[in-house]
Order: C-alpha cells, then structure tokens, then sequence
C-alpha cells in the first residue's frame, strides 16, 4: 500500500459500543457517529440491533453484533439461534466468539462444528461472518489450528480479541493470522487498538478491519495528518518494531 487516507481508515472500522453499562442514548450517539465517520459498521450488543438498524437504515455503515460473547462458551445451538435472531432484527454482520475452551483441549471437531453451524446462517442469511479467536489465551499453534479450521469453513474474517480478556490485538498475531490464512478471509484486529498509530501498525500487519470503540479519536488523528501532508501507510518491518516476541500490545 503507497498511500491510505482518513475517509479509507474509517472505512476499515467496526466501532465497538459493546460494554454491558452502555445505555440506550450511547448507542443513538454512536450509530449517528459511524453515519458521520462512514465506518464499516457498528458492533453493538445483540439487544441493540434493532436500536442502531433503525438509525442506520438509509447509510451504508453495516450493523454487526456479537454472539458467544465474550466467552464463547454458550451451545451452538444457542449460537445459531443468536444468529437468526440477529437477522430478523436488521443485522448484517455476525462476530461469533469460537469455544475457546474445546480449542484449548485439542476438540478441533466441536470447534469446527460449532463455526460451520454459524456459519450456514451466515450464508443463508446473507450476513457476513467474523471469527473471534481471543488470542491471548492461545498459543501459536492453536492460533495456527484456528485459521485452519476457519479457513476450511470458509467464514470471512478471523477476528483477534473481544476485548474483554487479559489483552487485546498484537501486531504478531495479526502477521501470524495473515499469514495463515488464505487470501478471501480478512483480518480483523480488535482489542487495544486506540489510536492512529496503533490502527497502522495492524494495517501494516494485514488488518482489513479494526475493532475498536476509539474511532473519533483515530478519523481525527488521521484527517489532521491528512490536511498536513503526514498520512502515509506504516511499513511492515515498523510495524513488527512494535511487538516484542508476540507479547507486546501494539498500544
């Protein structure tokens, strides 16, 4: 990439509005800021749908939701019947929370089961699925697994973090999920991402989407660098500078 501008950063997020205190008024608020910004689309909780469809009806800003979340441990059953209900109620874009605990006991058959249910109503549906492995809890070999069992289901992104668990998107783990992961699954980083920088170096690393709740933050850094001649992708080898050894967050 020889060049990135503001209107394209913002066009990558997914803003997060997902914190169980978050009232009705925050996700108003928020619905009409990705409107404004022209973000990808709002994550909001499943609940929430309905409030943030309806705001966004006539925009072209996606409105996703979690299921699973953030543990990933609710039946696939109860998974599948989160999706459908997020259908119904205007959603467009699922992020599923895989089992994390049959991942971690080498059950790759219940996790691939598991994805592949959500990921049929996905396709019946018509909604774009994402795949939130929370990666701080994995090693490189399960995150390795974990694209292969995504890959094999054939879901559409593969997702880092909920940001909901001891730390969020590094910049290693987004160089590892590209790295194996076929070319047609996105990445998405999610988890720490708070600032202009820090949504460079994931961008660097192959993020096509960013999960983050800093979004006013990032588009204005962005526009300000813009508007002086100072917006310009990060490199790769900078962007891994930033790591350390896969533990180091990116912020």
């Amino acid at each position: 990439m020889d060049r990135i501008t503001a209107h394209q950063i913002a066009g990558m997020i997914d803003h997060a509005i997902l914190t169980p205190n978050s009232r009705l008024d925050d996700v108003e608020a928020a619905s009409r800021l990705c409107a404004r910004y022209q973000t990808a689309s709002i994550c909001v909780r499943p609940s929430d749908v309905p409030v943030a469809a309806a705001i966004l009806r006539d925009s072209p800003v996606k409105v996703c939701t979690v299921l699973g979340f953030p543990h990933g441990t609710t039946s696939t059953a109860a998974k599948v019947a989160e999706a459908e209900q997020a259908w119904k109620d205007g959603c467009q874009e699922i992020d599923m929370v895989l089992n994390i605990g049959r991942l971690l006991s080498g059950d790759h058959e219940y996790v691939e089961h598991d994805i592949a249910a959500v990921t049929a109503v996905a396709r019946r549906t018509g909604m774009l699925i994402k795949v939130i492995f929370e990666t701080f809890y994995l090693d490189s070999a399960q995150k390795i697994a974990a694209c292969s069992i995504c890959s094999r289901v054939g879901v559409d992104f593969v997702k880092t973090s909920t940001g909901f668990a001891g730390g969020g998107a590094t910049v290693d783990d987004i160089h590892l999920m590209r790295s194996n992961c076929p070319a047609h699954v996105g990445i998405k980083a999610s988890g720490g991402v708070r600032d202009l920088d820090a949504a460079l170096a994931v961008i660097a690393c192959g993020a096509t989407r960013i999960g983050t709740s800093s979004t006013e933050k990032i588009v204005q850094e962005a526009r300000t660098r813009e508007a002086n001649g100072e917006l310009r992708p990060m490199v790769l080898e900078d962007a891994l500078a930033r790591g350390e050894q896969g533990k180091t967050k990116i912020y």
